[in-house]
């Protein structure tokens, strides 16, 4: 298509950042994917593919600087010697290829980096331990040490001799990383810095350490690289500790000289949703309030993030002047083509981020690597050779009926017409995107209906082009009778999953005694969304999952009126916590007044009531006592709860009744035409939107293979015995400064 026009011409212009130019204005900016540096492919494969996208500058991860900043078990990049510059430079050589700029973001955490790998503590303006999970679930759990002032030299030192093998590594950019409360912000920070000598007290005493680092740097790399720090310009804490318009601007303004560009943004680590803001309270540019202050202090570029989608935005913050530069990691991540889509008028053709933060999730888990909901190729590019805009040719001209139009199916269909297949798909309901549509209708999730929009534009632009594909919505359900008589080669089942109407749950692998959602007073979530009445004024939410369903339907009859109550047995939307949702979904369930019980599960329902206890009722002590005897005490805990309706939302169960009948009559397969029969997403097993969607791309991508229903083997990078790099030990490979 041609260039979309002068009006975005902007977006395309390119910027000095000092001794380097970025080609246009979009500027992927350091985020975590599981990669770090002992999976190199990974990280140069996933970086690189943003390049070919165009963005102008990628940057790293998080880049620890010295082994006393190691943030295992979450993996991210090291810079400690020749062995990792040697794992980082393919990332730089194939980002250079595509005329892109390669930075390199310099991480120094204190005690929010926990040290578990080499077992070192940090040094830090005080003693404190850290306030952020640094392992998963337990703030609080690791300290620092405060540092005199020869550990300040030396703890500079490390910053230069990181900035220095950047540089040899062929980085564009050195960004020293003081957001989030990593780093020089703690010595900023007045919330963590109470010293009382000459770094500590004033305002020019707590800047003094990160202006003395960004002095040490500039002069050790010159303008070989161009310099850059990421700043929190406000932490949120209100004077207790940044903002903006106090030590937030005049920080700016003091450091402007030693830099080339600013990266700004708000909050800290501890609760850093309110940086990287999920779609249920955030909406696009939810930081400008902030970050539109920041050029009256500096003359340097500006780059901010506000997980930025939608092009017209793009132009107001830029026009307006609040920022020079779009800055971006999620939506990059949904969609790492977005520059080249802009460029060419593509904009139906972005994969729109839907802000559900399942990318973070995985790497607040540690130890994995991300995904993404929208981009099922998002990780994938080098250990199974994805591309998520290029697809291998039909093997074949054999159809495909796809029955189900969910994320597993839709996408799966989607990704087959990409490769030229002729693809049937058939749902009952009226409209692509199986649960999700109902999802979207829940209290601040509108934004996830962007999974479901991208596949509809997608699927009616495939089938125009391929006249003998069809979508066949709100159809009668299909029979096995129907599907062996349809006529397609091969079949994929994805019809999706239910929630258990009898309170099925994971405690005990069986229903909840009276639990039974064709009753008038018990629910399921479906039959909440299918509007089924009456709802009681007390609603009495069973809630066995860690998800979104429970606080969301708590929200929705909270804010309709009705009392509401959640029996959990783990905490309210646990999954959340890693998501950035938790903090603020608690706040919202306090405001309005929805009662939660913790560790209580569900033992009978009767209409008017439910029997309720303590799941560590029946004791810490434990005997033999025979066969068919507890070995503890029996659970006393149990007391009734009045309420008028009972929500279950207890486990989800596969819709999988037509494959098994499928399979069971696979005699009958070949006289009418059917190759093989596949099962996939939910109606395989119960799953999130993202790895129902990566299901259903990865049968159409192998659906040629020995065995389409088993994913094939991918590539790993792992350390092999013998050839692990030991400094000290290989003098030749050893960093000289």
């Amino acid at each position: 298509m041609a260039n979309t026009g002068s009006a975005y011409d902007i977006l395309f212009t390119p910027i000095k950042i000092g001794p380097k130019t970025l080609k246009n204005r979009f500027y992927q900016v350091p985020h975590c994917i599981g990669a770090g540096t002992n999976y190199p492919g990974f990280q140069m494969a996933h970086r690189g593919l943003k390049a070919e996208g165009g963005w102008g500058a990628i940057n790293t991860e998080q880049c620890s600087i010295h082994p006393e900043c190691d943030d295992s078990l979450r993996i991210t990049a090291r810079i400690w010697d020749e062995g990792d510059m040697r794992n980082l430079r393919p990332m730089v050589d194939h980002i250079h290829q595509h005329g892109a700029l390669a930075g390199c973001e310099l991480f120094y955490g204190g005690p929010h980096a926990p040290g578990l790998e080499p077992r070192t503590i940090s040094r830090g303006p005080n003693q404190y331990n850290s306030d952020f999970a640094t392992v998963p679930g337990c703030p609080g759990f690791t300290y620092n040490h405060m540092a005199d002032e020869d550990e300040i030299d030396r703890l500079q030192l490390h910053y230069v001799n990181a900035a220095l093998r950047a540089r040899d590594t062929g980085y564009d950019i050195v960004d020293v990383y003081g957001a989030h409360a990593y780093g020089p912000m703690q010595w900023l920070n007045p919330y963590y810095n109470t010293r009382t000598d000459k770094y500590g007290g004033s305002f020019e005493n707590r800047a003094r350490f990160w202006i003395e680092t960004l002095e040490r740097i500039r002069k050790a790399v010159g303008n070989d690289v161009a310099l850059v720090t990421r700043c929190s310009i406000d932490t949120l804490y209100g004077d207790a500790g940044v903002e903006v318009g106090e030590d937030g601007l005049k920080f700016i303004e003091l450091a402007s000289p030693y830099l080339d560009m600013w990266n700004v943004n708000i909050g800290d680590i501890t609760e850093w949703g309110e940086d990287a803001g999920p779609s249920r309270f955030y909406r696009i540019g939810h930081q400008n309030e902030w970050i539109r202050h920041i050029k009256q202090a500096t003359k340097k570029p500006v780059v901010a993030v506000g997980r930025y989608y939608d092009p017209e935005k793009m132009l107001e913050v830029i026009n307006t002047g609040v920022v020079d530069i779009i800055g971006a990691a999620r939506p990059s991540i949904a969609d790492p083509f977005m520059p080249n889509k802009i460029k060419e008028g593509r904009f139906e053709d972005i994969r729109t981020c839907i802000g559900c933060n399942v990318c973070i999730s995985r790497w607040e888990m540690g130890g994995v690597p991300f995904i993404c909901t929208q981009n099922a190729t998002a990780g994938e590019e080098y250990r199974r050779g994805w591309h998520p805009e290029k697809f291998e040719p039909a093997k074949s001209d054999k159809d495909v009926l796809v029955v189900g139009a969910g994320p597993a199916g839709s996408e799966c269909a989607r990704v087959l017409m990409e490769r030229g297949y002729t693809v049937h798909l058939v749902d009952a309901r009226d409209k692509i995107g199986g649960y999700v549509n109902d999802v979207a209708t829940l209290p601040g999730l509108g934004e996830w209906g962007y999974h479901r929009d991208y596949r509809e534009i997608q699927l009616n632009k495939l089938v125009k082009k391929n006249k003998q594909s069809q979508i066949a919505l709100g159809q009668k359900r299909l029979t096995a009778d129907d599907v062996l008589n349809y006529g397609a080669a091969r079949v994929v089942i994805a019809t999706g999953a239910h929630w258990s109407p009898i309170g099925l749950n994971h405690r005990t692998q069986k229903p909840i005694p009276g639990a039974d959602a064709s009753l008038p007073h018990v629910l399921t979530p479906e039959q909440v969304f299918e509007g089924k009445k009456p709802v009681g004024k007390r609603v009495m939410i069973i809630n066995y999952d860690p998800y979104y369903m429970a606080p969301s339907l708590a929200e929705k009859f909270a804010r309709a009126g009705h009392e509401v109550t959640i029996a959990s047995v783990g905490g309210v939307g646990a999954y959340m916590e890693y998501t950035l949702e938790g903090p603020n979904t608690h706040r919202m369930l306090h405001e309005l007044g929805v009662n939660i019980l913790g560790e209580t599960g569900c033992s009978r329902i009767e209409p008017g009531r439910v029997e309720l206890f303590n799941i560590y009722g029946e004791g810490s002590k434990r005997q033999y006592k025979g066969s068919g005897q507890l070995p503890r005490k029996e659970n006393d805990s149990q007391h009734w709860h009045e309420c008028d309706t009972v929500i279950l939302i207890t486990s989800r169960r596969s819709n999988d009744s037509l494959f098994r009948e499928l399979k069971a009559r696979k005699s009958e397969w070949a006289s009418n035409g059917i190759d093989n029969v596949f099962v996939i997403g939910d109606a395989e097993a119960p799953r999130i939107i993202a790895d129902a969607t990566f299901d259903g791309h990865r049968l159409a991508r192998e659906i040629e293979d020995e065995s389409p229903q088993h994913q094939k083997p991918f590539k790993r990078e792992q350390k092999v015995w013998g050839v692990a790099y030991n400094p000290g030990e290989n003098p030749e490979l050893e960093w000289r400064l």
